[in-house]
Formats: structure tokens, sequence, C-alpha cells
């Protein structure tokens, strides 16, 4: 009896001492990491408590100090991560199967004249896919195959808003150049997409979309998202393309004018997103827009150079299947990892310059990155 008396106090004890070292360590010292030698400890000292060759108070110490040494065991060190990553840096390290190649067809080059030093100034632009603004796509395809814009020049440069280029004297019924025969002549509605459509029913299945996370929330659309590449709005009546910097549309005159596509323009400046379903949106500059961006500032009305003598002349314009050894292109898969780590980093900038993260980005400032194929 005796010796039962004393056992029943060592359990006692035991569940006191296992449950004030869980109480101060939920770690490598709960109690499940307790089994190792503690447990160990008090199944020796029961079967030697059962014999009567240890005394309750002998056990007690014995048992504390075992608990107090797996206790005390220093637990196993986090993993160390590494700072985090700027977006040019997961940008650098995203694996080949990330990018999406850039058809040459899909492309439309630009060849201004040298510079001042003599050095060569190409721009090259990525047009947008169906079903989006099909139609002037088309009459820019026409204008290029019958190398319409050769001999015309940058008309127009207005600080912080866009670059603009076509025929000098189109304005001039009788002095501006002739278009190509059957070009079309698109309604206001094709600026965007309607909902449900076959046509954006067939892009959505080919796509995979979604918001990203930390994009703010967007005053000119009900929704933003990425699509194969492209920054889009939407609502629950139709998608369309964004202005974002380096955007390139068709300049228009007044409604009903939707534009041809013979002049164009590229956005310099902070994203003028009111344009946005007011005017067709045909691509985006990939390559070269320093040489649109550092162009001298018209002085006239809205930018409009007074003087031929101001005019950037165009050599060329080409579609990039007709253009010799232009480079391969490809742009970061906004479905890849590589893509939301990016744009989650452009939201919310850890890397060791910033003192705090953002919480948000607006979607023209996640521009899709594009490169030359190594």
């Amino acid at each position: 009896m005796a010796e039962r008396e004393g056992f029943e106090p060592s359990i006692r004890f035991w569940r006191i001492l296992t449950f004030q070292a869980s109480a101060f360590d939920h770690s490598a010292t709960a109690p499940h990491a307790l089994e190792g030698a503690a447990l160990t400890a008090w199944k020796r000292f029961r079967k030697r408590a059962k014999a009567g060759t240890v005394g309750f108070m002998k056990q007690s110490l014995l048992m504390c100090a075992a608990l107090l040494a797996s206790c005390s065991a220093a637990p196993a060190p986090a993993p160390t991560q590494g700072p985090a990553l700027a977006p040019s840096e997961i940008i650098a390290a995203a694996p080949g199967a990330d990018w999406a190649p850039i058809a040459p067809s899909e492309l439309l080059v630009m060849d201004l004249a040298p510079d001042a030093k003599g050095a060569a100034r190409r721009v090259v632009i990525q047009l947008l896919p169906a079903p989006f603004s099909q139609g002037w796509i088309g009459n820019i395809r026409a204008l290029a195959a019958a190398k319409w814009w050769d001999g015309t020049s940058v008309n127009r440069v207005q600080d912080g808003y866009v670059v603009q280029w076509g025929d000098p004297d189109g304005e001039d019924k009788a002095k501006a150049k002739a278009l190509p025969a059957g070009l079309k002549v698109m309604p206001a509605e094709d600026y965007a997409a309607t909902a449900g459509s076959p046509e954006v029913k067939a892009f959505l299945d080919k796509s995979r979309g979604g918001t990203i996370a930390g994009l703010s929330k967007d005053a000119y659309a009900e929704s933003v998202e990425f699509r194969s590449g492209w920054p889009l709005g939407s609502d629950a009546k139709a998608m369309w393309p964004i202005h974002c910097y380096g955007t390139v549309g068709v300049g228009r005159d007044y409604p009903p004018d939707t534009g041809s596509g013979a002049e164009l323009y590229a956005v310099i400046g902070q994203a003028p997103r009111q344009l946005d379903r007011n005017i067709a949106v045909v691509g985006r500059v990939i390559e070269g827009m320093e040489h649109l961006a550092s162009l001298p500032r018209g002085t006239g009305d809205i930018g409009f150079y007074k003087t031929a003598q101001e005019r950037t002349p165009i050599l060329s314009i080409r579609i990039g299947s007709d253009v010799p050894g232009l480079p391969r292109y490809e742009y970061l898969s906004t479905e890849s990892k590589s893509f939301a780590a990016y744009a989650d980093a452009r939201a919310n900038r850890r890397d060791s310059f910033y003192i705090r993260p953002a919480g948000g980005v607006d979607i023209c400032n996640v521009p899709v990155p594009v490169r030359r194929v190594p």
C-alpha cells in the first residue's frame, strides 16, 4: 500500500511538469517532443517504483531533472528566408517555360530616320489579338503591305501625353496622301468587345485570367485583369484593352469618325485611362520606346509641330514577318507563377530599398515584361 501511495503522487507530479513544460514552450519541447527523453525516464522510474527500489522523493527529483533537461533542449532552428526579390530579379529568374513567344506576324516595325549622331531608330509594336480592334488592325496590315507610311512622319509630340504619326497633310483633303482601297470603316461599338460574343468566349477559353493579388481598385472599370499578356478592363457588357504607357491607338476626328488606322499614336505619359472605350487601341510598343519618348516636344497646339523641319521622318513601317533579320520576342506569360510573383512584388515591394509595402498597384504599373529570345 505504501508503494502504491508513493506511486500515485509521482503520476500527478509527471502531469504537472508536463503541463508546465508545454505552457512555456510550444515548439520542439512541447509534450509530443518530451516522449523521447522524459517519457523514457518515466517508464524506467515507474518500473523501479513498482519494485520498491526508489522512493517517491527520489523519483520526483530525478524525473524533474529529466524533464527540465528535455525542456531546456534548444529547439531546431527555423529555416532562414533570403531577402525578398525585386521585380527585375523575379523576371531574370523566370524559367524559359514561363515565357510565351510573339509571332513576327503580330509585330509592326517602324524605322525612323537616324538620329543626329547617325544611329538607327527602330520601334517595335505588338498588335492586339482577336477579338479586340481587329477591323483597325486589318487596315494597319493593309497600309503596311502597301508601304503607305514610307515617307510620312512623326507630327505631334505632346509632353506627358502622346507621340502621333502619319500623313502630315492628312487634314488637308487637297494634299492628303491617298489611302489604299478597301480599308474598313468601323463603328464606335468596336472600341470594346461584347461580353458573351463567340469571339470573346473563344478568347477567354484559350486564356486563364483572374485578378492579380494586390491590384488596386480601378476607377475606370468594374474589373481589371491580364489575359494572354494584355491588361484588360471589363464590366457585365463588354471587355476592352486599357491605355497604359506605351499603348498604341488610332488617331481620329470628332465622332462619328473612328479613324482608319493610318494615323497612330503611342502614349508617352501617365496612363490616359479616360480614353478607354473612346478610341481604338491596337497594340503596344515593346522595343524602342526611347526613340519616341525622347523626341522634341511640339510647340504648336496640343503638341503638333509647326514646321516640316521639326518633324521626324518615317523611313518605313512593315509587318514583322516582312522584316529580314528581325529578332524573336517573347513575353512573360501572365498565367505563369513567375508573373504572379512579379505582380505581387510590384504591388508590395519588400526588397531592401523599400521601407513599407504599398499594399496595391494600378494595373498600368504592372507592365508585362517582354524580351528578345536569348
